[in-house]
Formats: structure tokens, C-alpha cells, sequence
């Protein structure tokens, strides 16, 4: 089982307006547990997140170099929402697994379009099988994105090859504009891609392939 552990945080979302708030604010249509985007007024990455539904309430795991960006994001629009947020990142671990892990009580696994996204709580101890290296790896061979490589605040969504993340038909949400506009000219700028070697301007470096964000 190739299982990786990942520097991420968990934020826990209760009430009854949480989906069509982070609706609002995502590039994807989020009426249950799927992956989105959040971007800021240029249609600049905040952090791509998983939003997973749990029970009553909804779990939001992204990237912790992003973390204090997101939440100023989200608690400056809640307003008079029903939506309120807690971080709960210290009681819980986060994995990727490139094979289909086994579901278990008291662990949450959803398949993502990156591999199996596992949340577990700290006191279940998941052996992770892949290092660094191996986890990078495994990304640049299968083009995989991630948050502080590919995924950063100075590209968006397009650039990191998400635009399946970028819902073609929903309604407003912060950066909407400017990817509509980027979409319907077919000018999407730069793009992630694979290529052999390692450029001075590689996001990852493998062993005789690289990823890049390289303009089409």
C-alpha cells in the first residue's frame, strides 16, 4: 500500500448554510464531498481543499502553509450565515494513498482525482510507506499537482491543470470572472506538464523527468 502522509490541517463546518457557503466561494459545485479551489479577486489559488461530508457536518483538509490565508478567506465572509468553523487540525492526521485503501471505523477515506484522501484521528497511527522522494515521484509520472510545488498562491487553477475543479456553469464566486473569461478564449495561459530532464524552473524534481508549468 503506497501511503503517504501530508502536512495538512482539518477544519470542522456546522450549520445549515455550510455547502451553499463554500459554494459561493469555490470554483466547484459543492453539494457534498468533492475537491474545490478557492481563489481570491485575480482568480489566484488560496488552497485547493477537500470538503467531505460527516454526518451533520462538513471537513474541510488543505494545505497547512495556506491554512491562516484560507480561514481570514472564509471568516470575513461568513456574516450572517449559519456556518461556524472550528480548526481541529491537532487531532487529526492526513494521508494520501495511491491504492484504494480499506475503509475502517473512526477513519474517513474519500477517492480523490490525486489518490485516496485518509483523515484519521491521532491516536490511530497509519504507517506511511512512501517518502518524499517516492511521493514526488509518483506525482511528476502521473502529472499530480500539489499544494507548495505545483499549487501556489502566484498561479491559478488553469496554470496547475485543475480546470475540472473550475465548474463550467455555476454561479458567481470570487476570481469567477477572470476563469470564465480565460475558458471561453481558450487562452488559458501556462499549463502543468511533464518533461524530461530538470529545468531551472522545474516545480518537481525526479529522478529523469520534471513537472513544469510551461506555457502551451
Amino acid at each position: 500500500m503506497r501511503v503517504f502522509q501530508l502536512d495538512s490541517y482539518v477544519l470542522l463546518l456546522s450549520g445549515k448554510d455550510c455547502l451553499k457557503f463554500l459554494d459561493g466561494l469555490s470554483t466547484n459545485k459543492v453539494d457534498g464531498t468533492c475537491t474545490t479551489v478557492f481563489t481570491n479577486s485575480n482568480a489566484k489559488i488560496i488552497d485547493m481543499v477537500e470538503v467531505i461530508v460527516v454526518g451533520e457536518n462538513l471537513a474541510l483538509v488543505g494545505h497547512n502553509l495556506y491554512k491562516e490565508d484560507l480561514l481570514e478567506h472564509l471568516n470575513s465572509r461568513i456574516l450572517q450565515q449559519d456556518v461556524s468553523m472550528r480548526d481541529i487540525s491537532e487531532f487529526n492526521n492526513v494521508y494520501i494513498s495511491f491504492d484504494e485503501y480499506p475503509k475502517e471505523d473512526n477513519i474517513t477515506v474519500v477517492r480523490t482525482f490525486r489518490g485516496w484522501i485518509i483523515v484519521a484521528p491521532t491516536s490511530r497511527i497509519i504507517e506511511s510507506t512512501l517518502t518524499l522522494d517516492a511521493f514526488n515521484e509518483y506525482r511528476i509520472q502521473n502529472e499530480i499537482p500539489h499544494q507548495g510545488y505545483e499549487i501556489t498562491p502566484s498561479r491559478h487553477p488553469f496554470n496547475c491543470r485543475l480546470e475540472h475543479l473550475v465548474h463550467e456553469s455555476k454561479g458567481c464566486y470570487i476570481g469567477q470572472e477572470i476563469l470564465t473569461r480565460m475558458r471561453s478564449r481558450g487562452n488559458m495561459g501556462k499549463s502543468l506538464m511533464r518533461i524530461e530532464g530538470t529545468p531551472d524552473d522545474a516545480t518537481t524534481v525526479g529522478k529523469t523527468h520534471s513537472l513544469v508549468i510551461h506555457r502551451l
